[in-house]
């Protein structure tokens, strides 16, 4: 079940809340209520069914996995608390035996993070593993038709977030409820945002919801289905022509962000509105200037999360220059393969560490210090408007023929790309750029906070998110669903 659904928006979240405040009343006035904590089974209830509606059959693999992971955990602590030691022997230079030292805690973590990554290359990466395997060892290993549990790559970072918390003594491995609640809560099941156990687990016991956080969960609500449904889901046309070619290309740079960041308004405002708050996921990212902060600005949870599990265990920029880049060659390298199994996402992952470790390089060099600010910028959206090329077409094949027709070397020979680029494609395409850029500048925001304080802005805020989201369900009723692009990682 997708958000931007009529049964999700009409159904399921209408009932959803009524389930939760009910529960929420029942655990305020009947004290066995409030010990067993009925409010929370209901919201992972209600996160079950919101996943079981996709993928009903792999509920009871995906409830194992749980139990599986919270186990793992369980057994970390206990090994962290009562400081376990397993002794390994190691034969030194000289042929004698040393005595050293692993923490049986750091092993159960190992075990854990195995099984779980083991999981997610058996759903996701086997087909694309097999015949590299096959060519390599010249054996007939079949694939796999079995089809990947709904947000498997999600789902496993937050296992290693759950293990690796515990195992740093960060947080506890809480009740199953709790564990059961992190890993079904509904807003960030499909496609995140990925939020830390460590962050999240606070916020089970020492949450409430004001009517000034539910006011604003239903804003971010809206703004994010206007996003989704008003632009990402129009700025899409054909390629016919060059001019259509490189039209398309800039779109498709917008429609993905649109995608994604109306996805990620929804589930923090939803979030929100049961109590919980997570970290902003896009910060403007097109108003970077250059491809580092992109990535500062662009899907942060994720970026976070490779920072705090892999960069940062990795010696992060501590072990000198050679090795800092490395480790950023390695951190991108991850984050290609974790997007897909396919030769476009490893070479999106090698473009971007490219340019993250030639930005390093040259960072300090004087003649970089003085090339203009705009042409740095429009160097970054370039870069960027070509990376997304490797989101949007699933093979390299139509990836050359996009390329040829941008060059003008090919051409459907249909209608132009004035047929497919009318009004209604333009203002949009004006509108998702205005709206990706403009608002991130640091003086509109400081007036928009003074204005939107006031009781007349207060107003025409409303007022204009209420036109947007009506407008928003218009689009919803009259046209195709489309599902979210990152639903595919």
């Amino acid at each position: 079940m997708a958000f931007t659904t009529q049964i999700f928006l009409f159904i399921f979240f209408p009932l959803g809340i009524i389930c939760y405040l009910f529960g929420g009343f029942l655990e305020r006035h009947v004290i066995f209520f409030r010990e067993q904590r009925l409010k929370d089974w209901v919201l992972a209830g209600i996160s079950l069914a919101f996943y079981g509606w996709a993928l009903f059959d792999g509920m009871y693999r995906f409830f194992l996995y749980i139990v599986a992971v919270y186990l793992a955990g369980r057994l970390i602590q206990m090994c962290h608390r009562k400081h376990l030691i397993f002794p390994l022997f190691q034969t030194n230079a000289e042929g004698k035996q040393d005595l050293r030292e692993i923490s049986v805690s750091f092993l159960a973590l190992c075990i854990g993070a195995f099984f779980t990554l083991l999981i997610l290359l058996r759903f996701k990466y086997w087909n694309f593993c097999v015949p590299l395997w096959n060519a390599v060892f010249q054996v007939n290993m079949q694939g796999s038709s079995a089809l990947a549990p709904l947000g498997i790559s999600f789902i496993t970072f937050s296992a290693i977030s759950y293990l690796v918390d515990i195992h740093r003594g960060l947080s506890s491995a809480g009740s199953f409820l709790d564990c059961l609640l992190y890993f079904t809560f509904f807003p960030k099941v499909v496609s995140g945002p990925i939020v830390f156990w460590r962050d999240f687990q606070p916020q089970i016991s020492d949450r409430r919801t004001t009517l000034d956080d539910a006011a604003a969960g239903v804003e971010r609500i809206m703004i994010g289905f206007s996003k989704k449904l008003i632009l990402a889901d129009m700025l899409s046309i054909p390629c016919v022509d060059t001019i259509s070619a490189w039209l398309s290309a800039l779109l498709y740079m917008l429609q993905i962000y649109y995608d994604f960041a109306g996805y990620s308004d929804i589930a923090i405002g939803l979030a929100q509105i049961f109590g919980f708050h997570f970290q902003e996921n896009f910060r403007f990212p097109y108003r970077s200037k250059s491809i580092t902060e992109f990535w500062r600005r662009w899907h942060i949870s994720l970026g976070s999360w490779f920072r705090e599990y892999v960069y940062i265990p990795l010696g992060g920029s501590r072990r000198g220059p050679r090795k800092t880049l490395c480790n950023l060659a390695v951190v991108f390298a991850l984050t290609g393969i974790w997007h897909g199994a396919g030769w476009n996402y490893i070479i999106w992952g090698g473009i971007n560490a490219f340019f993250v470790i030639l930005e390093r390089i040259v960072w300090d060099q004087r003649w970089y210090q003085k090339i203009p600010q705009v042409l740095k910028y429009a160097g970054t959206m370039f870069v960027v408007m070509m990376f997304w090329a490797l989101f949007r077409f699933q093979n390299l094949q139509e990836l050359k023929e996009w390329g040829m027709m941008l060059l003008g070397q090919s051409g459907s020979g249909r209608e132009g790309w004035q047929y497919y680029f009318d009004f209604r494609a333009s203002f949009l395409t004006i509108v998702g750029v205005a709206g990706a850029v403009i608002p991130g500048n640091d003086k509109i925001q400081a007036w928009g906070k003074r204005f939107f304080s006031t009781r007349a802005g207060c107003v025409l805020k409303g007022s204009g998110l209420l036109v947007l989201f009506l407008l928003a369900i218009l689009c919803m009723v009259n046209s195709t669903y489309h599902p979210f692009i990152y639903f595919q990682y």
